[in-house]
């Protein structure tokens, strides 16, 4: 991440998760943004590798009155049925 920006490079655990999420989501409701889950869509896609996924996400957001789309990509690494890494890609400005 840039300097300044919302997020911080790197979470580390749950409890560090949660925090920086709730973050997020009380700047989004202050904000007057939410997502538009009917317009947003993903495409899920499967490796060699059984423990790993990728996902492209875009998420529409309603943001006084005028849509912004914020794409992403997640690379999921699953181990014992649980998240073990998840990698996120996204451009951290439109979340602003």
């Amino acid at each position: 991440m840039p300097a300044g920006a919302a997020f911080p490079r790197r979470l580390v655990g749950r409890e560090e998760i949660r925090s920086a999420m709730a973050v997020y989501y009380e700047q989004q409701v202050k904000g007057d943004r939410s997502p538009n889950f009917e317009k947003s869509g993903y495409v899920l896609h499967t490796t060699s590798d059984p423990d790993v996924f990728i996902t492209e996400i875009d998420t529409v957001f309603d943001a006084d009155g005028d849509d912004v789309t914020v794409s992403l990509v997640q690379i999921f690494r699953i181990r014992e049925g649980k998240i073990a890494r998840l990698r996120d890609y996204f451009t951290p400005e439109l979340m602003s």
